[in-house]
Protein backbone atom coordinates (compact mmCIF):
# COMPACT_ATOMS: atom_id res chain seq x y z
CA UNK A 1 0.00 0.00 0.00
CA UNK A 2 1.21 3.63 -1.22
CA UNK A 3 1.75 5.83 2.14
CA UNK A 4 -0.24 8.55 1.33
CA UNK A 5 1.36 12.28 2.28
CA UNK A 6 -0.05 15.10 3.70
CA UNK A 7 1.42 18.89 4.02
CA UNK A 8 -0.16 21.04 7.10
CA UNK A 9 0.36 24.19 7.01
CA UNK A 10 0.57 25.96 10.86
CA UNK A 11 1.53 22.49 12.47
CA UNK A 12 3.50 23.97 15.67
CA UNK A 13 0.69 23.92 18.24
CA UNK A 14 -2.64 23.46 18.74
CA UNK A 15 -4.70 22.02 16.02
CA UNK A 16 -1.87 21.71 14.02
CA UNK A 17 0.28 20.09 16.31
CA UNK A 18 -2.22 17.43 16.90
CA UNK A 19 -3.51 16.97 13.43
CA UNK A 20 0.57 16.15 12.59
CA UNK A 21 0.45 13.64 15.88
CA UNK A 22 -2.40 12.11 14.88
CA UNK A 23 -1.59 11.45 11.07
CA UNK A 24 2.28 10.01 11.51
CA UNK A 25 0.60 7.70 14.23
CA UNK A 26 -1.82 6.17 11.76
CA UNK A 27 1.26 5.56 8.95
CA UNK A 28 1.11 8.96 7.04
CA UNK A 29 4.02 10.61 5.96
CA UNK A 30 3.64 14.22 7.36
CA UNK A 31 5.25 17.51 6.28
CA UNK A 32 4.75 20.28 8.85
CA UNK A 33 4.69 23.64 7.97
CA UNK A 34 6.14 26.42 10.21
CA UNK A 35 7.50 29.16 10.68
CA UNK A 36 10.22 28.77 13.18
CA UNK A 37 11.02 25.42 13.03
CA UNK A 38 13.76 25.58 15.60
CA UNK A 39 11.37 26.11 17.93
CA UNK A 40 8.88 23.50 17.19
CA UNK A 41 10.14 21.49 19.62
CA UNK A 42 6.81 19.31 19.76
CA UNK A 43 6.65 18.22 16.25
CA UNK A 44 10.68 17.55 16.22
CA UNK A 45 9.43 14.57 18.57
CA UNK A 46 6.64 13.34 16.61
CA UNK A 47 8.63 9.97 14.40
CA UNK A 48 7.76 10.72 10.90
CA UNK A 49 7.18 13.85 10.60
CA UNK A 50 9.27 16.11 8.35
CA UNK A 51 9.54 19.77 10.01
CA UNK A 52 9.72 22.47 7.12
CA UNK A 53 9.46 26.63 7.43
CA UNK A 54 6.56 27.94 5.98
CA UNK A 55 4.78 31.46 6.90
CA UNK A 56 1.77 31.47 4.87
CA UNK A 57 2.39 35.42 4.86
CA UNK A 58 4.91 35.18 2.60
CA UNK A 59 4.88 34.22 -1.12
CA UNK A 60 8.29 33.02 -1.44
CA UNK A 61 8.04 30.52 1.28
CA UNK A 62 5.24 28.98 -0.09
CA UNK A 63 6.89 28.72 -3.13
CA UNK A 64 9.50 27.19 -1.37
CA UNK A 65 7.53 24.00 -0.15
CA UNK A 66 5.98 24.31 -3.56
CA UNK A 67 8.40 21.71 -4.47
CA UNK A 68 7.09 18.82 -2.90
CA UNK A 69 4.27 18.47 -5.03
CA UNK A 70 6.64 17.83 -7.64
CA UNK A 71 8.69 15.27 -5.57
CA UNK A 72 6.03 13.41 -4.84
CA UNK A 73 2.16 13.83 -4.93
CA UNK A 74 0.06 15.29 -1.74
CA UNK A 75 -2.84 13.03 -1.02
CA UNK A 76 -3.47 16.43 1.54
CA UNK A 77 -3.24 19.80 1.83
CA UNK A 78 -4.34 20.90 5.45
CA UNK A 79 -4.60 24.58 5.91
CA UNK A 80 -4.40 25.26 9.97
CA UNK A 81 -2.36 28.12 9.84
CA UNK A 82 -4.41 31.50 11.58
CA UNK A 83 -4.45 34.04 14.23
CA UNK A 84 -7.33 35.73 15.75
CA UNK A 85 -7.16 39.36 15.34
CA UNK A 86 -8.47 41.72 17.85
CA UNK A 87 -11.15 40.53 20.09
CA UNK A 88 -13.35 42.96 20.05
CA UNK A 89 -17.18 43.13 21.87
CA UNK A 90 -18.84 44.92 19.38
CA UNK A 91 -18.99 46.41 15.49
CA UNK A 92 -15.30 48.09 15.95
CA UNK A 93 -13.03 48.67 12.74
CA UNK A 94 -9.37 47.32 13.01
CA UNK A 95 -6.73 49.52 12.38
CA UNK A 96 -4.62 48.70 9.30
CA UNK A 97 -1.66 46.58 11.12
CA UNK A 98 -4.27 44.26 12.65
CA UNK A 99 -6.27 43.79 9.01
CA UNK A 100 -3.66 43.32 7.54
CA UNK A 101 -2.14 40.93 9.95
CA UNK A 102 -5.44 39.16 9.83
CA UNK A 103 -6.79 39.15 6.31
CA UNK A 104 -3.07 38.15 4.99
CA UNK A 105 -2.86 35.61 7.41
CA UNK A 106 -6.32 33.82 6.97
CA UNK A 107 -7.33 34.89 3.57
CA UNK A 108 -4.10 35.77 1.15
CA UNK A 109 -2.17 32.55 2.72
CA UNK A 110 -4.87 29.94 2.04
CA UNK A 111 -5.11 31.43 -1.60
CA UNK A 112 -1.13 31.11 -2.26
CA UNK A 113 -1.33 27.91 -0.95
CA UNK A 114 -4.30 26.48 -3.29
CA UNK A 115 -2.64 27.64 -5.74
CA UNK A 116 0.85 26.01 -5.33
CA UNK A 117 -0.67 22.60 -4.57
CA UNK A 118 -3.91 22.62 -6.41
CA UNK A 119 -2.92 21.49 -9.64
CA UNK A 120 -0.90 18.27 -8.14
CA UNK A 121 -3.15 17.60 -5.73
CA UNK A 122 -6.20 17.27 -8.25
CA UNK A 123 -3.88 15.18 -10.74
CA UNK A 124 -3.56 12.80 -7.33
CA UNK A 125 -7.13 12.67 -6.60
CA UNK A 126 -6.72 14.56 -3.17
CA UNK A 127 -8.19 16.64 -1.03
CA UNK A 128 -7.82 20.23 0.14
CA UNK A 129 -8.84 20.86 3.48
CA UNK A 130 -9.20 24.45 4.75
CA UNK A 131 -9.97 25.10 8.87
CA UNK A 132 -12.43 27.70 8.67
CA UNK A 133 -14.49 28.88 11.57
CA UNK A 134 -18.81 28.65 12.64
CA UNK A 135 -18.07 32.58 13.53
CA UNK A 136 -17.54 32.91 9.46
CA UNK A 137 -20.97 31.62 8.87
CA UNK A 138 -23.12 34.31 7.89
CA UNK A 139 -25.92 32.85 8.06
CA UNK A 140 -25.07 31.63 11.96
CA UNK A 141 -24.18 35.20 13.12
CA UNK A 142 -25.43 36.05 16.11
CA UNK A 143 -22.78 38.39 17.07
CA UNK A 144 -21.13 41.43 15.70
CA UNK A 145 -17.85 40.37 18.40
CA UNK A 146 -14.25 39.89 16.91
CA UNK A 147 -15.33 41.26 13.64
CA UNK A 148 -12.17 41.12 11.80
CA UNK A 149 -11.53 37.29 12.52
CA UNK A 150 -15.23 36.62 11.43
CA UNK A 151 -15.06 38.59 8.17
CA UNK A 152 -11.78 37.26 7.08
CA UNK A 153 -13.00 33.65 7.84
CA UNK A 154 -16.64 34.61 5.80
CA UNK A 155 -13.73 35.53 2.97
CA UNK A 156 -11.94 32.58 2.98
CA UNK A 157 -14.95 30.36 2.68
CA UNK A 158 -15.74 32.40 -0.51
CA UNK A 159 -12.03 31.02 -1.58
CA UNK A 160 -12.59 27.29 -0.58
CA UNK A 161 -15.90 27.40 -2.66
CA UNK A 162 -13.96 29.14 -5.70
CA UNK A 163 -10.98 27.09 -5.37
CA UNK A 164 -13.82 24.33 -5.25
CA UNK A 165 -15.23 24.92 -8.77
CA UNK A 166 -11.46 25.82 -10.23
CA UNK A 167 -10.07 22.09 -8.84
CA UNK A 168 -12.84 19.75 -8.58
CA UNK A 169 -13.23 19.43 -12.13
CA UNK A 170 -9.97 18.63 -12.23
CA UNK A 171 -9.80 15.74 -9.82
CA UNK A 172 -9.59 17.36 -5.68
CA UNK A 173 -12.04 17.75 -3.25
CA UNK A 174 -11.83 21.01 -1.32
CA UNK A 175 -13.95 21.90 1.54
CA UNK A 176 -14.08 24.27 4.04
CA UNK A 177 -13.74 22.51 7.87
CA UNK A 178 -14.99 23.85 11.08
CA UNK A 179 -13.07 22.25 13.94
CA UNK A 180 -15.61 22.80 17.08
CA UNK A 181 -14.39 25.36 19.92
CA UNK A 182 -11.34 23.30 20.90
CA UNK A 183 -9.29 23.77 24.07
CA UNK A 184 -5.91 25.71 22.42
CA UNK A 185 -3.82 29.09 22.78
CA UNK A 186 -6.75 30.43 20.33
CA UNK A 187 -9.49 28.54 21.51
CA UNK A 188 -9.20 29.04 25.13
CA UNK A 189 -8.99 27.52 28.57
CA UNK A 190 -12.61 27.23 28.50
CA UNK A 191 -13.36 25.91 25.17
CA UNK A 192 -15.38 22.42 25.70
CA UNK A 193 -13.49 20.57 22.78
CA UNK A 194 -10.13 18.89 23.66
CA UNK A 195 -7.52 18.99 20.12
CA UNK A 196 -7.89 15.07 20.27
CA UNK A 197 -11.28 14.56 19.71
CA UNK A 198 -11.51 17.69 17.26
CA UNK A 199 -8.74 16.30 15.64
CA UNK A 200 -10.16 12.83 15.16
CA UNK A 201 -13.52 14.17 14.20
CA UNK A 202 -11.82 16.47 11.28
CA UNK A 203 -9.78 13.20 10.42
CA UNK A 204 -13.06 11.16 9.87
CA UNK A 205 -14.86 13.93 7.72
CA UNK A 206 -11.72 14.14 5.25
CA UNK A 207 -11.17 10.14 5.33
CA UNK A 208 -14.93 10.17 4.13
CA UNK A 209 -15.37 13.09 1.61
CA UNK A 210 -16.14 12.32 -1.86
CA UNK A 211 -16.63 14.43 -4.98
CA UNK A 212 -20.17 15.15 -4.07
CA UNK A 213 -18.58 16.82 -1.25
CA UNK A 214 -16.76 19.23 -2.98
CA UNK A 215 -16.76 22.92 -1.85
CA UNK A 216 -18.47 21.66 1.50
CA UNK A 217 -18.32 23.69 4.78
CA UNK A 218 -18.70 20.88 7.45
CA UNK A 219 -18.20 20.55 10.91
CA UNK A 220 -15.39 18.49 12.72
CA UNK A 221 -18.75 15.79 12.76
CA UNK A 222 -19.66 16.09 9.72
CA UNK A 223 -22.67 18.52 9.49
CA UNK A 224 -23.00 20.76 7.18
CA UNK A 225 -22.63 24.66 8.33
CA UNK A 226 -25.03 26.96 6.61
CA UNK A 227 -22.64 29.41 4.51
Amino acid sequence: MTQKTVLIAGASRGLGLECARQYAITGWKVIAGVRSPAKAVGLLRVKGVEVVPLDVCSASSIAGVAWHADEEPLSLLLVNAGVNGPETAGFLAPGDEDFDTVMHTNVLGPMRLIQAFGDSIAAARGTIAVLSSRMGSIGDTNSPSSLVYRTSKAAVNMVVKCAAMEYGPKGATVVALHPGWVRTDMGGASAPLEPYDSVTGLRKVISELTPENNGAFLDYCGTVVPW
